[in-house]
């Protein structure tokens, strides 16, 4: 049992989670990679970047606040299973 083995079964306990032996050695494999990933990312060299939120922000994207006028309202109403005025009616849910 390795070290990182050992510390995905303190921490699943502390979680109160069942972990099989099994189980730790795969979470300890995988977050090894992600360790591995991490360190390659590191190396990355970011020397005049500038921060960013997203990797695609190109602008914003929120469409004009306009008033548009729903001309098909009586129509669904009317294909509604129950419907009363202006209203859908719909069962109790209590």
């Amino acid at each position: 049992m390795t070290q990182t083995t050992k510390e995905w079964e303190i921490t699943a306990d502390l979680a109160s989670l069942e972990l099989d032996a099994g189980e730790a050695e795969i979470l300890a494999g995988k977050a090894e990679q992600m360790r591995e990933l991490f360190l390659t990312m590191a190396e990355a060299d970011v020397e005049g970047l500038e921060p960013t939120t997203h990797a695609l922000v190109e602008g914003n994207h929120v469409r004009a606040d306009a008033l548009e006028i729903f001309s098909h309202a009586g129509e669904l109403i009317e294909a509604a299973p129950e419907a009363e005025d202006d209203f859908f009616l719909i069962p109790n849910v209590l």
